[in-house]
């Protein structure tokens, strides 16, 4: 699956740029975006360093790498960060984590920390190109403990991070969830692991509340549209997940 155009309106732009594949990296397969208005771009969770070719490959069909003025990390794990020090030496663009991650990143090997953005806890407004501004929403413990959204206004696109990601079958290459129900069985046993617990995920909801969202666009599977939006946000509201299932002894209660 690869330059998946979720948003054109001629001006403005946004890509699934990439989604690795078996043998590009090894783990849970991935998703890479850019976002483009007016020949600025902004890439979103850039990916590990085995997926770094292919994504630099989709991303010249867009933009020039000095083109790029902003790389955001929707938090600090290696499938999002592994590729970074060479991104940072291909572009200029600042680089946007949560505040609570920028004391670990120099363990990926990332020398020069002056290019890095803390974003603050209540998120803000990012300027990605001139005159232009997408929102940095907190997405706290879903599941990592300093997770960041973008909402993009334009295309009323939310980057979600880890919420929404689905574990599919490699044979299974889908762009798109249109049928909720059906994909359920690929993301229900993610989420009950991986997110903290439902307080966190009802706080979150209240924050993206006021936000008019067409598609919500995870970092690992196929990206939700239509129907599929409210439904699985209505799903993610009853959710028992992490310590509301943990138990003595390591155990996780069945749901």
């Amino acid at each position: 699956m690869r330059n998946v155009e979720l948003f054109d309106d001629g001006k403005h732009r946004f890509v699934l740029l990439n989604e690795s594949e078996p043998g590009e990296e090894d783990g849970i397969r991935s998703n890479q975006y850019l976002i483009v208005h007016e020949g600025h771009g902004a890439l979103l969770d850039p990916g590990g360093f085995g997926v770094m070719p292919q994504v630099l490959a989709e991303m010249l069909g867009y933009v020039r790498p000095e083109q790029v003025g902003t790389i955001v990390l929707s938090h600090q794990d290696p499938d999002i960060v592994g590729g970074l020090s060479t991104w940072m030496e291909l572009t200029r663009a600042r680089v946007l984590a949560s505040r609570i991650w920028l004391r670990f990143l120099p363990h990926y090997g990332l020398r020069d920390m002056s290019r890095f953005v803390g974003v603050p806890d209540e998120g803000m407004d990012w300027e990605i190109a001139p005159g232009y501004a997408v929102r940095i929403v907190p997405a706290h413990f879903l599941h990592s403990e300093g997770q960041i959204n973008v909402y993009d206004p334009a295309s009323r696109i939310l980057f979600s991070g880890d919420i929404g990601a689905a574990m599919l079958p490699n044979e299974q290459d889908d762009a798109f969830v249109d049928d909720f129900d059906a994909h359920l069985p690929y993301i229900a046993d993610f989420h009950r692991r991986y997110m903290c617990s439902n307080h966190a995920i009802r706080c979150w909801l209240d924050t993206i509340a006021g936000l008019e969202i067409d598609v919500i666009a995870p970092q690992h599977g196929p990206v939700y549209r239509g129907a599929a939006v409210p439904a699985f946000l209505a799903w993610l509201r009853e959710l028992r997940c992490g310590v509301d299932l943990l138990q003595p002894g390591g155990r996780f209660a069945r749901e």
